[in-house]
């Protein structure tokens, strides 16, 4: 049997460290030049046996004593969970094995778990890195050299040291608080249903998660990581990385205008071997297309395709899995997360077409004539980590397309914004907005959203809308009178009528000017004029003060007397919007009298019978 490269996937929350552990290894710096320290695309990194072998010392020799040893690893970096999710080939995941990365001070957040899920899901295997051991504290930093932030290691040099080692160092305090955080862990993984340990008390891999303390920037841990990883791979995956000599397949990552060379696509070669002059195929916009490949362009080792320090070498062949790039004719309009296939005949051409031309168009929605926010992003797999995310947040979607945003895409919002302002908006991930367009959307008041960090770009919409409603409700609650309970005061009488002036003490509630008012009848008897507190008017009068009020309407002795009790007057349209939008911002005294008001107006008002 023989293997191919694992793919390992890294994972994990925002700032957890995820591209800062490939940096180390590889001695780049990737994640500095970010958007936002964020990773915004899927980037590969190949590690050869020799540079596994140097970074797990001592610990290679048991590795090599498997029965069949892999022949390096691929590391697939990745923007996220959401990503993650579409980095896939019809049948499974992509990723054949994951790094989730913690940070030790946090234990598990939002993104991991559902990281977590996306892998128990798709049945990938995973092992925990749990991250910023050296920022624990207490922790003694005692055997890493020196180390400079964002300066390169020589290639063949590695300063990665064992936390088995570093442990021993460390006072009692430090691994007491250690073992708390990691079984911290192991309790997020229970409730998720994962039997888990810190590596070094694991006794059966296959059945226990294992979690490895590790640090991405003094390098503490990383060789028991990779060991893991490594005796993971060759123990209980060899039957999955059988290397397949046909069918070779892979997952289009960029296309890119190449200097001297013309477009160009990166690649993940997933299974298989691709050679210089094979047919493949591919998707664009509206179709899949058959096109050969002119040249084949391989990155040295441990340089990330993103981040090459050397130019790349044109091969003849590359054996799976493997980065690579391609060039090509008529590359240009592929979709970036849209899969690849090598035809070898016309059949199976005419077999995978179908296929591919349904996933590209089961992705893209155009529904023209209904109501719902338009999504415009630079490749496939962000633009189904979206939809997706749109979806759990239950936004409606008109359309979903790849490009930048347009002033057709405008029009359509404004048209949608006429009768829903929250959907008529564009949002658009890591694409340009059209000149046209944004003089358009000026024109007609058309709110975008252009995000380059995908966690973000959902989560600022969806908290415009929060803000946009709250202060819409806010608006619309101040316009319904306060609910009010409050008596007439013996013995205050200032003035019989045209207004009536009496001495009044709010029991429940708040008492607001211009507002009507009931009695225990349920019979409106005038309006608040006035509200006066030792002879200052207000405009507010709230529980247990004792004021003069103003009323216009009733004659003190006929339609009111001293020790009456009124309370707020609502119309019905009122009543039906605090019980169905407001009832929660009421306190339970005023929720009380709210259905004391219900009671009396159903007597006097048939349009109170159905609330």
């Amino acid at each position: 049997m023989i293997l191919r490269q694992p793919v390992v996937v890294v994972l994990g929350h925002v700032d957890s460290g995820k591209t800062s552990l490939l940096d180390k290894i590889r001695g780049t710096v990737v994640q500095s030049r970010e958007a936002g320290g964020i990773t915004q695309h899927i980037g590969a990194s190949f590690f050869p046996t020799e540079t596994i072998k140097k970074i797990t010392g001592p610990l290679y020799e048991k590795l090599s004593k498997a029965e069949t040893t892999i022949p390096g690893i691929l590391f697939i970096d990745t923007p996220g969970h959401e990503v993650f999710a579409n980095l896939r080939l019809r049948g499974g995941s992509a990723a054949d094995i994951a790094i989730v990365v913690a940070d030790v001070n946090k234990g598990f957040e939002p993104q991991t778990i559902e990281s977590i899920e996306i892998l128990k899901k798709r049945k990938v295997p995973f092992v925990v890195a749990l991250n910023k051991v050296d920022m624990l504290s207490g922790w003694k930093k005692t055997g890493f050299a020196k180390y400079k932030k964002n300066v390169r290691p020589r290639p063949d040099k590695f300063d990665l040291l064992f936390i088995t080692e570093e442990i021993k160092n460390q006072d009692k305090v430090t691994l007491d608080l250690l073992d708390e955080k990691i079984y911290n862990v192991v309790g997020s993984l229970s409730r998720l249903g994962f039997t888990s340990e810190a590596f070094w008390r694991v006794k059966e891999f296959n059945k226990e998660i294992a979690i490895v303390p590790i640090s991405a920037v003094t390098g503490v841990g990383i060789p028991e990581l990779f060991a893991v990883l490594v005796g993971l791979t060759q123990q209980f995956l060899n039957k999955r990385l059988e290397r397949k000599e046909d069918h070779a397949r892979g997952i289009i990552l960029e296309i890119n205008e190449e200097v001297g060379l013309g477009t160009s696509a990166n690649v993940i070669l997933i299974d298989g071997i691709i050679h210089q002059g094979d047919s493949i195929l591919v998707a664009k916009r509206e179709n899949a297309i058959v096109t050969k490949v002119k040249a084949l362009l391989l990155p040295k080792p441990l340089d990330e395709m993103r981040d090459p320090r050397d130019k790349f070498q044109s091969v003849n062949e590359v054996v799976s899995a493997a980065g690579l790039k391609i060039i090509s004719a008529d590359l240009e309009g592929v979709l970036a997360g849209s899969p690849l296939y090598v035809v070898n005949d016309k059949e199976e051409e005419e077999k995978l077409r179908p296929l591919i031309e349904s996933e590209i168009k089961n992705t893209i929605i155009e529904n023209p004539n209904s109501l719902g926010v338009i999504l415009k992003s630079d490749t496939i797999g962000s633009l189904e980590a979206l939809i997706d995310l749109l979806r759990k947040s239950k936004v409606p979607i008109q359309i979903a397309d790849i490009g930048n945003i347009t002033r057709k895409d405008i029009m359509l919002s404004t048209a949608v914004k006429d009768k829903d302002r929250y959907l008529g908006v564009v949002l658009g991930f890591n694409v340009k907005v059209l000149e046209d367009a944004k003089k358009e959307a000026q024109e007609k008041g058309i709110v975008i959203f252009n995000e380059n960090v995908i966690y973000n770009l959902v989560r600022t919409y969806t908290d415009w809308v929060q803000d946009q409603k709250e202060r819409e409700d806010s608006i619309i609650f101040n316009e319904i009178p306060p609910i009010c309970k409050f008596h007439f005061l013996k013995g205050f009488i200032f003035r019989r009528n045209d207004p009536a002036v009496f001495g009044a003490e709010v029991m429940i509630g708040k008492l607001r000017q211009k507002i009507h008012v009931i009695n225990e009848d349920g019979k409106r008897i005038g309006v608040i004029h006035q509200i006066q507190e030792h002879g200052k008017n207000l405009d507010e009068a709230k529980k247990d003060m004792q004021v003069a009020l103003s009323i216009q309407g009733p004659t003190i002795g006929r339609q009111i007397n001293e020790g009456d009790v009124f309370f707020t007057d609502l119309t019905s349209r009122q009543a039906k919007l605090l019980q169905e939008r407001f009832v929660d911002r009421l306190t339970e005294d005023e929720k009380v009298i709210f259905e004391k008001i219900l009671q009396l107006k159903r007597k006097s008002d048939p349009a109170f019978g159905y609330i």
